[in-house]
């Protein structure tokens, strides 16, 4: 479940974070910081749309775009029937397409809009991911007046909205190819370890990519994962090197934990997590630094927790996925 691509490529991105986003230190790629949840809305759910909102005005502006010169739009977000992206996105683009892999939003919408690329059935793909702490922590956990205290396991549902402009026009950095996740089930059932839920997802679609490309790590200058943190990261290196004898110690990283400074900013325990917290890395630090020609090859393995607080209160185990898709400058 590896495509390659030859006519695909990563126009441009836009940023926008929330205030805990804003004090890491990623802070220079991001194109507009809030200083609170709320963004001038009455409600976290609303706060999320103007983030979505946000995002699409700032890379059309960016791009000198019209809202109806894009081929197709691609989104998705945490809350129930992806709220913040339906109503976020509307007007916008010729055609939609809803999707929903969790935090693994990002790379999934990125696979969809290149498989729609390669296909010459559209010329260009917005993606547009989202997600708000606040928001994310009433629908999936506890109702956010209850202050619930939490594990040092547990991550912080990041804050922002952004997007990435695919499109079949040369530029240097090209999307080279995908590898496609499917669901994995390793009997996990705790919402407040999110890593130890998500790593084998982690873990299996790594292992497919390097066997379907016939790679090892060394081929890339960075992989990263989308939001483990800083207990899923040391699963999956753990794992891959002393089941699959593949050595991930010296270009690899998670998003989750680059975002924040995990040392000062204590709120964020073991890291970031939501669909924005790996967009917010991928399409900022890691755009910027493609662009530059710091990094040559990067693969991006975004990944999601399947959870649903329904079935985790009937006693079922939380599933995870990630989808992988790998950059290269030309």
């Amino acid at each position: 479940m590896t495509f390659k691509y030859k006519n695909v490529y990563l126009e441009d991105t836009s940023l926008i974070a929330g205030p805990y986003e804003a004090k890491g230190p990623l802070k220079r790629y991001f194109d507009k910081c809030y200083d609170d949840l709320y963004f001038g809305e009455d409600s976290w759910e609303k706060a999320e749309i103007k983030l979505v909102r946000d995002s699409i005005s700032m890379i059309l502006k960016k791009n000198g775009i019209k809202k109806e010169e894009i081929d197709l739009v691609v989104g998705g977000d945490l809350l129930n029937q992806i709220t913040a992206t339906t109503y976020g996105t509307y007007g916008v683009g010729k055609g939609f397409i809803g999707i929903y892999g969790a935090c693994s939003n990002s790379v999934l919408g990125m696979i969809v809009g290149s498989n729609f690329i390669e296909s010459k059935n559209v010329s260009n793909a917005l993606v547009c991911v989202s997600s708000h702490n606040m928001s994310s922590e009433k629908q999936f956990r506890n109702p956010t007046e209850y202050g619930a205290p939490k594990p040092q396991s547990a991550t912080f549902t990041s804050t922002g909205g952004a997007c990435c402009l695919l499109t079949n026009n040369k530029n240097n950095v090209r999307v080279e190819c995908a590898t496609l996740g499917r669901i994995i089930d390793y009997s996990q059932n705790n919402p407040n370890d999110m890593g130890r839920v998500m790593a084998p997802a982690a873990i299996d679609t790594l292992k497919r990519h390097f066997e379907e490309t016939g790679r090892d790590p060394s081929y890339y200058d960075l992989i990263l994962t989308g939001d483990l943190g800083i207990y899923g990261k040391e699963i999956v290196i753990d794992y891959m090197k002393s089941i699959y004898d593949i050595d991930l110690s010296d270009n690899y990283n998670d998003c989750g934990v680059m975002l924040y400074d995990l040392e000062k900013q204590e709120e964020v325990l073991a890291g970031g997590s939501g669909p924005v917290c790996s967009a917010l890395v991928n399409f900022g630090y890691v755009f910027d630094e493609l662009k530059k020609k710091k990094l040559k090859r990067v693969l991006l393995v975004a990944t999601g927790a399947l959870f649903s607080s329904t079935m985790v209160y009937q006693k079922q185990n939380i599933n995870s996925i990630a989808h992988a898709i790998s950059l290269e400058v030309v």
